[in-house]
């Protein structure tokens, strides 16, 4: 559908509570469209959405969507949703969430899509914060939190739009990126997916959007990511640790809590020394694409180190929520295998006795198609507690059952144990727990409410002394 969402005073989103929805509701916000919306339930994200303005509704009302001019839906959404029925009813114009932010992304000069199968985030995160305080001003839109944007968006007065590009659906394929980054490539979202070379097809179309004036940059160190750049005739600027590439990262080496710092080098000459407060070498990684994208911005890196070790991370990455009897509560996202074994390596930098890892599958296709490589992400776990599958957007056919990862960890020999009930998790991890312990609670679901749990045990027997 060819439109121009200038043209559209009243928009509707349906699902505005999601992490990208809702960023792309408060730059429209900011635009000055009226939006309007509705989610499953209510959060501190719609709240805020509220507090600027929006009309949310909770839950789904079909006549919410009566008035709007636009309707834009999320990929979670069916289309025997009321709102959609309705709205298709009165022949309103419904787009899906690619499309906005692609007619967003298409207004800014430089627009940068962050693509892969993992790190999106933080690198989204991490250029964002140096363009912002090398005052670039950008437009920001990223899949988690972060406190120094004041949360998932920030709207700027520039040129320059940076944001996430994931490949589920071919979302990515509607962006106008001036510079596409490619982190990784990986086998994911096989609900979607054919397999890996239907994967890496995507992602060269996605690198092929980029114009002739413009910038891919790519992981020199992934090798389906330089397959991928074989069919794409662009302007390529590689990163990399283990081969040479454009930008490589030397001398790595790690502090007390994990954190890496690295020398810098652009086409084998010295730009500088950078330290990261964010845990494991795998961050090296998008440290490198965050300078080889700023520099191409016109950024001067070399004054960017002070800014790249202020950066804490998003919420929800590898991030520490607190101690209970001196055993330590970090939460991570991670939702892959690869993601899974990036994250526990993280761990073994990290101050330890023993690592306990919670881990909550994602979707039960991935957990199916993933299942063997899942089994072996946990090697460095000396307890592992697997609970029931996050359906997300899925529903249970009964293929596949947290239990079966659960048997095949512990044919592994390692130490396992499956429990349905987070509240179970919770008692038996305070009975097992001590000090020096390191609990990490994994996967892109609610599992971190476990941590929550634990935490407030904590809170309730400091009162009850």
């Amino acid at each position: 559908m060819d439109i121009n969402i200038e043209n559209f005073n009243r928009v509707h989103f349906i699902g505005i509570g999601g992490i990208s929805m809702s960023g792309l509701a408060h730059i429209m916000l900011n635009a000055g469209h009226i939006v309007t919306g509705s989610d499953l339930k209510d959060s501190h994200i719609i709240q805020r959405l509220r507090n600027e303005g929006a009309i949310i509704n909770i839950p789904h009302d079909a006549k919410s969507v009566e008035g709007s001019d636009l309707v834009v839906y999320t990929a979670a959404v069916k289309q025997d949703n009321p709102e959609m029925v309705r709205a298709k009813e009165l022949n309103i114009p419904v787009i899906d969430r690619a499309t906005l932010l692609g007619k967003i992304m298409k207004k800014y000069k430089y627009g940068v899509g962050i693509a892969g199968s993992h790190g999106k985030t933080t690198t989204t995160s991490l250029i964002s914060v140096l363009l912002e305080e090398m005052s670039y001003d950008p437009t920001v839109l990223v899949g988690g939190e972060v406190d120094v944007i004041g949360g998932n968006v920030r709207v700027g007065n520039s040129d320059y739009f940076v944001t996430e590009a994931c490949e589920y659906t071919d979302s990515f394929l509607k962006f106008y990126p001036y510079i596409a980054v490619i982190l990784n490539v990986d086998s994911d979202h096989l609900d979607y997916f054919k397999n890996i070379d239907n994967i890496k097809q995507s992602f060269t179309q996605f690198a092929n959007l980029v114009p002739s004036d413009g910038f891919v940059v790519a992981c020199g160190d992934d090798a389906n990511t330089m397959s991928v750049l074989k069919n794409v005739d662009r302007n390529i600027i590689t990163f990399g640790i283990d081969n040479k590439c454009n930008w490589n990262a030397k001398k790595i080496k790690f502090d007390e809590k994990g954190c890496p710092s690295f020398d810098a080098y652009y086409n084998g000459k010295y730009v500088g020394n950078y330290e990261l407060s964010i845990v494991g070498r795998h961050n090296v990684y998008n440290a490198l694409a965050t300078l080889a994208v700023c520099s191409l911005l016109g950024v001067d890196v070399k004054k960017a180190a002070t800014w790249m070790k202020k950066f804490k991370g998003t919420h929800r990455r590898f991030e520490v929520k607190g101690a209970i009897d001196g055993a330590i509560i970090i939460d991570d996202y991670a939702h892959h295998p690869t993601e899974i074994k990036a994250t526990l390596l993280s761990a073994l930098n990290y101050p330890h006795k023993r690592i306990i890892c919670v881990f909550q599958p994602h979707t039960y296709s991935r957990t199916k198609s993933l299942l063997c490589d899942f089994a072996s992400s946990f090697d460095n776990s000396d307890i592992t507690i697997i609970t029931d599958i996050y359906a997300a957007r899925e529903k249970d056919s009964g293929i596949i059952h947290a239990r079966d990862l659960a048997n095949l960890i512990k044919e592994r020999g390692n130490e396992t144990y499956y429990i349905k009930e987070f509240t179970d998790i919770a008692e038996y991890l305070k009975s097992i727990l001590k000090s020096g312990d390191l609990v990490i609670t994994i996967g892109a679901g609610d599992i971190y409410k476990i941590g929550e749990l634990l935490l407030n045990y904590n809170k309730k027997a400091a009162v009850g002394a």
